[in-house]
């Protein structure tokens, strides 16, 4: 035996061992999109106005119109078995993020109407809107915003109520009417066809009860704010919606209020899960980054790599993306086997994965050193989108101690 360490070339998604043939072919189409069209198109975004980015001029459409031609139809993905759907899921969505954060969530947003209408089997408006594949999640209310995510009452203090919602639907001769409105952080709420809207639920009776409308955005009434000017994940547009008694049939009631605890918790299994596996991307592009430039910097004579202290933050780097990894699909897995899924499995893995891209991207933006800093340079975006990422669908503190309620024993 000598003293050589015996080198291992790992793929960029680190120690996936057992990919099928159909796995391996769509991680690398979708890392080919994310390479191509995403990270540019992310970049260019980036340094744009928001009302440049939603304009019908703008290079983001070029990114739906691209993603439309690889095929991924939500409908086929959940026509496979359990496990395929959630490897398959896993693969993509950490690839899109690879790609850009912002646009990753752009893409999953659009997909929430589709997502909720699979949950509650609402086949026949699944049907009707086929046609309008860019939706949005309009849940956030301006003065509630964690309290939308809430209405099993986990995070509120006791004995107080949360107060008039923002937005309420009543049902009024024999048509749902719409009234109010939703805040700023409405995911893709500047450019969506469709909204998966939860709100208030107007009986009458002065009691708290919430339900689930689907809402075409092109219905009379409904009017959008100025997209939101951020300062992370620019290429996703966000934006109030305004409801000036919007009337619909009753047929777009998707969820009442003995159903809203399920919607509200079906759909923030899947959207935290997913955000577990996006920004487990976004971190993983941190890392490469990190990677790439301690071997191409030289300093003290030999480039950075060779110093232990860079070898030793490298490697805590990749180790942190690893688990965010495992955690992350673990969680996909069961929630798509298990008779009913576990809501606290997916928070953890939006908890851990964003927490783990805004480090990771810091510890990049370290190793970069003053270069880090600059726009020329790409990890400085990669930290301001971790950043809102740890807000967004749901703060990461509201959401511990709302999946700490769930471990809790009656």
């Amino acid at each position: 035996m000598t003293g050589h360490t015996l080198r291992v070339e790992l793929e960029p998604t680190g120690l996936d061992a057992d990919l099928s043939e159909l796995e391996s072919t769509v991680q690398l189409n979708v890392r080919r999109f994310a390479e191509k069209v995403l990270r540019p198109v992310g970049r260019q975004l980036d340094a744009m106005t928001p009302e440049q980015v939603v304009a019908a001029d703008s290079p983001l459409w070029q990114v739906y119109q691209e993603y439309t031609r690889l095929g991924l139809s939500l409908t086929d993905i959940f026509e496979l078995p359990p496990v395929e759907q959630a490897r398959l899921m896993s693969l993509v969505f950490e690839e899109l993020a690879w790609g850009d954060g912002g646009l990753a969530v752009s893409l999953g947003a659009a997909m929430v109407p589709s997502m909720v209408m699979h949950q509650m089997q609402r086949h026949d408006l699944l049907e009707l809107y086929a046609d309008r594949p860019l939706g949005c999640w309009g849940i956030t209310d301006p003065d509630h915003g964690s309290d939308m995510l809430d209405g099993s009452g986990h995070t509120r203090h006791p004995g107080v109520g949360h107060g008039r919602l923002n937005c309420y639907a009543k049902i009024q001769n024999e048509q749902i009417v719409i009234k109010g409105q939703k805040s700023a952080w409405v995911s893709n709420g500047p450019i969506a066809q469709t909204c998966m809207l939860f709100c208030g639920y107007d009986d009458g009776s002065g009691e708290d009860k919430r339900c689930v409308v689907l809402v075409p955005l092109d219905a009379p009434g409904v009017s959008r704010g100025l997209p939101l000017d951020k300062m992370g994940q620019r290429a996703l547009p966000q934006g109030e919606l305004y409801f000036d008694d919007v009337c619909l049939p009753l047929n777009h009631l998707v969820a009442g209020p003995e159903d809203y605890i399920k919607a509200e918790q079906g759909v923030l299994t899947d959207a935290n899960a997913l955000m577990g596996l996006m920004w487990t991307g976004v971190a993983r592009a941190a890392y490469e980054l990190a990677h790439q430039y301690a071997h191409e910097r030289k300093q003290g004579g030999v480039p950075i790599i060779q110093h232990q202290n860079v070898r030793y933050r490298l490697f805590h780097m990749f180790a942190r993306v690893e688990a965010s990894r495992a955690l992350a699909r673990r969680a996909v897995l069961f929630n798509s086997v298990a008779p009913a899924p576990a809501l606290q499995g997916s928070i953890a893995a939006k908890i851990t994965a964003t927490q783990t891209a805004f480090d990771v991207a810091s510890m990049a933006i370290q190793m970069h050193g003053g270069n880090g800093l600059t726009r020329e340079y790409p990890v400085e975006k990669l930290l301001r989108d971790a950043r809102a990422s740890m807000i967004e669908d749901g703060c990461n503190e509201m959401l511990a101690i709302k999946g700490g309620s769930l471990l809790a024993k009656a």
